[in-house]
């Protein structure tokens, strides 16, 4: 099979490999893989891999594309539980410094890291996604997230638990007094408009009375 596979095209070896690859031949798994991250196809290159037992290669592929908690899981399935964890560490430290907190929150969890570091790093996430919302928007995403973090240490009476639920009254705090300026703001514009519209209708009275 090897030297009719030589044979094919790019294209007929792509296909053939996608159609076969539960049952591909042992001697064709490595060229393969690497016929399939040529073509782009990542994930099938990782699951031929991955079955056919080069678990340090899918491994590598991941890291490369960034995808740690896919290698930590592979790493973990296949007994290499030490490999798995620094995996999910290296991926840990990766993700926050990508600023993709979705997947940062997964590894601390499959990390075991305490309650807290995992809200933090739920509310960086928060504050990432406020960047590209109006404020209203961002006002419900918070407003969540708090009472989120509320209930995470609710009955709890450890010293860090009081400095965070101190932020939180802090943090509301803060949002009760934008609101009011928020909403002073508003009422003086609108009381601005309405006088500009009372002068405007009484020009075009004085206006008609000329004419």
């Amino acid at each position: 099979m090897k030297d009719e596979f030589q044979k094919m095209s790019f294209d007929q070896k792509l296909s053939y490999l996608i159609d076969n690859l539960k049952d591909l031949p042992g001697e064709l798994t490595k060229q393969g893989v690497e016929v399939l991250l040529q073509a782009g196809e990542v994930e099938y290159a990782v699951v031929l891999a991955r079955d056919k037992g080069m678990t340090a290669r899918a491994i590598e592929i991941l890291v490369d594309e960034g995808d740690y908690l896919w290698a930590a899981l592979i790493a973990k399935n296949a007994g290499m539980r030490d490999e798995s964890e620094r995996l999910y560490r290296e991926g840990l430290g990766y993700y926050i410094d990508m600023e993709m907190y979705g997947r940062a929150v997964s590894a601390a969890t499959a990390l075991k890291l305490p309650p807290e570091e995992i809200q933090g790093l739920y509310m960086k996430g928060v504050e990432v996604e406020c960047r590209t919302m109006n404020l209203d928007q961002t006002r419900c995403v918070l407003d969540y997230a708090l009472d989120s973090l509320e209930s995470a240490i609710l009955g709890r009476d450890d010293e860090l638990s009081r400095e965070i639920v101190a932020a939180i009254d802090e943090e509301r705090r803060k949002m009760a007094g934008q609101d009011q300026t928020t909403n002073k703001m508003s009422e003086e514009k609108a009381d601005e408009n309405a006088d500009e519209v009372t002068a405007n209708t009484e020009e075009q009275k004085s206006v008609k009375k000329k004419e």
